[in-house]
């Protein structure tokens, strides 16, 4: 296993989550901060959305340009338009019993959202929940049931495959996409202790895996060989994506936390990279 040593790319976050590439910018959102961020480069940061109160996590592009934003504490999806214009998109509420969280864009131009299920922040007792897709006229429907803490999604470069990262379980599961739902689930790695937050996907079929329980991004082939490491020690590993011009960039955002100190918005984050061989799926 080959050991990789990040970078500082950007400071000053509360609790950085769902770092996207797009536009040849990265996007990301400061949940406990309740704002969404654009970065165009090393420590450049503008907010491009405020949530006083609230908590912005998932973060997905539709095909106008336009940018879905996971509003965590109502359990709502809001759009912003290309202009700035903000506006609700979905209500999860009646179809979830916790926060929604991460998100990913779906193959038929809707999204995949997960939830954690229970009232993690508040204390609450662990429960499996479901997985919905959202499609775009922002209409919501169950594709999965029992998942243990669903977080981090990809979904392949040829739409055919949904990983999952769930966190409590310890694994990648692993979906084939097909006539409008979810099937044929399998697990696609075990972590062993490490417990998995965000992921991404490379052009190598290989899953970029923030360990929030073990500080480390680990690189992750199918069948659980972890072929690269990045170490975080003192800081949780929350959140990556693979972007920059070549697509061979990691971003990887890190925080000073845990959970019972989050429920109490004590964190401080940042935002590392490293360059890593294998650019993103899709890249350039």
């Amino acid at each position: 296993m080959q050991t990789l040593t990040s970078e500082v790319y950007l400071e000053g976050l509360v609790f950085g989550e769902c770092p996207r590439w797009h536009g040849g910018a990265l996007w990301l959102s400061d949940m406990f901060g309740g704002r969404v961020l654009r970065s165009t480069g090393p420590a450049q940061a503008e907010t491009v959305l405020t949530l006083p109160g609230g908590r912005p996590s998932g973060l997905a592009f539709l095909d106008d340009g336009s940018l879905l934003v996971v509003s965590m504490q109502d359990r709502k999806l809001l759009r912003r338009w290309p202009d700035g214009r903000v506006e609700p998109f979905a209500d999860l509420a009646p179809h979830v019993t916790g926060d929604i969280n991460d998100m990913v864009r779906a193959p038929d131009g809707g999204v995949f959202v997960g939830n954690f299920g229970f009232d993690l922040f508040g204390g609450g007792e662990g429960r499996l929940t479901n997985l919905h897709h959202v499609d775009a006229q922002g209409r919501v429907r169950e594709v999965a049931s029992e998942l243990n803490f669903p977080n981090g999604m990809v979904v392949t470069p040829d739409r055919s495959t949904l990983i999952v990262a769930e966190t409590f379980a310890h694994r990648l599961t692993a979906f084939d996409i097909r006539d409008g739902g979810l099937h044929n689930r399998r697990v696609f790695a075990t972590l062993g202790d490490y417990a998995p937050d965000g992921i991404c996907l490379d052009a190598a079929g290989a899953v970029w895996v923030s360990a929030f329980v073990g500080d480390a991004y680990l690189r992750v082939e199918q069948g659980g060989r972890i072929t690269h490491q990045v170490p975080t020690p003192g800081r949780r590993a929350v959140a990556c994506n693979l972007g920059g011009t070549d697509g061979r960039t990691l971003f990887m955002v890190t925080a000073d936390t845990d959970v019972e100190r989050l429920a109490r918005g004590d964190s401080s984050a940042r935002v590392e990279t490293v360059q890593v061989q294998i650019a993103g799926a899709g890249s350039p």
